[in-house]
Formats: structure tokens, sequence, C-alpha cells
């Protein structure tokens, strides 16, 4: 295709880890993964990294160890603020223990939640806000988490489609309690499939270490706050605490990581040297409402929404599209409450749901890739301006 949603980004070093796991023999959860934990950890300045099989798992684990701490434990009827474009994953893990969502409206230019309706979004059983940064675009992060301070809640930050953005100098991923990140195929690193929690708790940490291996005590040191070490060894050895999951990841995709890691900080340089070439080809054209950059994003692809009062067909942009062989795709998730889905939710909307649906109904999104992609991104805006004219 001559435009790609998404694109491979390994090389020999990515190859070469894969052997050296090969030749080991060594392929379950091991010294790989700790070692991309490790490092992951450190350039994001957190001091626990936990990798999981995915991203979807990354928020399971995230929203169950919330369910274990100690002290103020989430609880099932409890609420949790949510917006209302994501990927369904950020919201299936609430749904599933007993929580009810209050979505909130996002904002057009940027696609990130509306800060201004938080408050307004607050009850009595509210605990918790999960934050969701949009395909690389830093969303209110120092206005949710001060929120969520002067409160009492828990602050949940899913940041799987915007590794390496950042806000006010400090990392996107970084503003949770718990922050979690993906590793799939087309995101800002590659690990084949994978995800992480980060999080500076050390309970949390534990937590999520426990609930992703059968909520099993393998994983954690003696000293571990969640329980107390007997004598017998023979039972310490499958001792389970936590009705946990498997949600463990390959020593495969941790030895990519540490690899993929170490070329992110270029990656995310070439993807903004792309998204500058995009605004200025499309900003100030009345026809179209692109993402405006909030903080500095990481820019995991390009959105375009075609503007309602101009009344353009988009299906007739979509053919454009394909005949072009310009791939294209809904607005991450698109808005989660036309989904079926949401029949087995327990939720509230907030306030009205207005630019959600036109980001729904009118909206798509192109791809973007750490590679220089100029000829890709003029033929775009040649299409467009053709089938929109």
């Amino acid at each position: 295709m001559f435009y790609e949603l998404a694109a491979p980004t390994w090389g020999q070093e990515e190859i070469d880890a894969m052997q050296r796991v090969i030749k080991s023999g060594r392929f379950t959860m091991g010294e790989n993964v700790a070692r991309f934990e490790q490092a992951f950890a450190d350039y994001f300045g957190v001091k626990h990294a936990i990798m999981v099989n995915s991203g979807s798992s990354a928020n399971l684990i995230a929203v169950a160890a919330l369910f274990y701490k100690k002290d103020r434990p989430l609880q099932r009827g409890d609420e949790v603020i949510v917006p209302a474009i994501s990927w369904a994953t950020t919201y299936h893990p609430l749904q599933q223990y007993g929580l009810k969502c209050k979505f909130i409206d996002v904002e057009l230019d940027t696609l990130n939640m509306d800060a201004k309706q938080l408050e307004r979004a607050l009850g009595p059983r509210t605990r918790a806000l999960m934050a969701v940064s949009i395909l690389g675009n830093p969303c209110a992060l120092d206005v949710m988490r001060a929120f969520c301070d002067r409160h009492g809640l828990y602050f949940i930050e899913d940041n799987c489609e915007s590794m390496d953005a950042e806000l006010n100098g400090k990392k996107a991923g970084t503003f949770g309690h718990l922050n979690t990140f993906s590793t799939f195929f087309s995101h800002h690193i590659s690990t084949m499939e994978g995800g992480l929690v980060l999080t500076d708790d050390l309970e949390l940490a534990h937590l999520s270490r426990c609930m992703r291996a059968h909520g099993w005590t393998r994983d954690l040191p003696a000293d571990s706050p969640l329980y107390e070490r007997t004598n017998h060894d023979f039972y310490e050895a499958y001792r389970f605490i936590l009705p946990g999951y498997n949600v463990r990841p390959l020593e495969l995709s941790g030895a990519i990581g540490v690899e993929q890691l170490k070329k992110l900080p270029a990656m995310t340089v070439q993807r903004r040297k792309n998204m500058a070439l995009f605004n200025q080809l499309f900003a100030g054209d009345p026809r179209f409402i692109i993402q405006r950059e909030h903080g500095k994003s990481s820019s995991f692809s390009f959105t375009i929404i075609l503007n309602p009062a101009r009344n353009l067909d988009r299906e007739r942009v979509f053919r454009a599209l394909k005949d072009a062989d310009i791939g294209y795709r809904i607005i991450t998730g698109g808005c989660f409450l036309r989904h079926d889905v949401i029949k087995h939710y327990d939720y509230e909307i907030v306030g009205r749901i207005e630019h959600a649906y036109t980001a729904h109904d009118h909206g798509f999104f192109v791809g973007n890739h750490p590679f220089d992609l100029t000829p890709q991104i003029t033929k775009l805006r040649e299409v467009l301006d053709r089938a929109c004219n």
C-alpha cells in the first residue's frame, strides 16, 4: 500500500535479540523482561514498571490492583470518570469489576476529555478518574491530577497511544497513581504484543506483579507488604494470595523491547517532523478539523474531522482514499457510547455528548510512522482537496 496505517520499525537489532532468546531456550518471562522493565522505568523516571502481554492487560491489572489495596480499595458500585472516546479496553476492566462509568465529552480540537466538566461529574461515589491521551496528544494531565488530589480520587492514566509525549516537560504516563502503556505492533515501540504498568507506589507495584501471574507470590520479594512469608518452603513455592490472571509477557517481547526503547527518542523526533508537515498542509483549511497539539505530542497518527458545517460526504472521501491506496480508520475506537457493548455497562452521561459523536460520524485517521512521509502526506492533501472540493 502507498500509505499504510501501520508499518514495522524493527531492524537487525531486534532480530538479533530474538535469536539470543531462542538460543537460550528460555521463552517464558525471565531476565529479558526484567531488563526491559528496568530500562522502561528509568526512561520515564518512575520507580516500578510491570510488563504484561498487552496494553489491555495493563489496564486490567491496574484496575484490579486498586481493589486489593489495604487502605481505601475500590468497591463494586464505585464510579469512575472516563472520556467518551477511547479504545474498548480502557473501559472493559471497569465494567468487569462492577464500576460505574461516568462519560464526559471530548474537546473537538484536541479529542481529549474536556477537563472543564470534571467538577460536574463528581458525585459521592466517584472514586477514580481514567485519563486517556488520544493518539499521542497529552490530555490535561496536570489539571486532572490536581482534581484527583483535591478530591481524594485515584488517577489512572491510559497512555497506550501516547508513549513519549510530554506535558510541561513531564512525560505522559507518569502523572497517575497507575499508568498504562501498549507495545503492540502499530504503537510507538513494538514488542509484537505487550504492555506495561508504571507506578511509584510500592504496594500497587506488588499488587500488579501478583495479579499478572496467577495471584502468585513467586514474583514478590520476601518482605513484600502484601503477605507474610512462612517457613514452609514446600507451600510457599506455590502460594496464591489474590484472584489473579496469567497475562505474563514472553522473553522474546522483553528482549525486543530493550532494543526498541533505545530507538524511541529518534523515532519520536521523526514522527514530530511528519506532524509538522501535516499541520503545515492542513492547518487553517476550514473544511478540516485537525488535532490541536496540547503539550508535546508523540504523534501516533493524523486525525481529520470533516467540518459538519461544510456538509462534506465522508463516504466520497473514503472512496477517494481507497482509490489512492491510502489506509484510513475510525479515530481510536470512536465514541464508545455508539458501540453495542454499552448495553452491558452501568453508566451515566455527564452533560451533553456532542464532540465525540462528531468525531465518530465525521472523522477518521491516517497513519504516522518513524520515517519520512513527505510523499504520502503530500498525496493525502491532494486527494482530500479534490474529494472535498
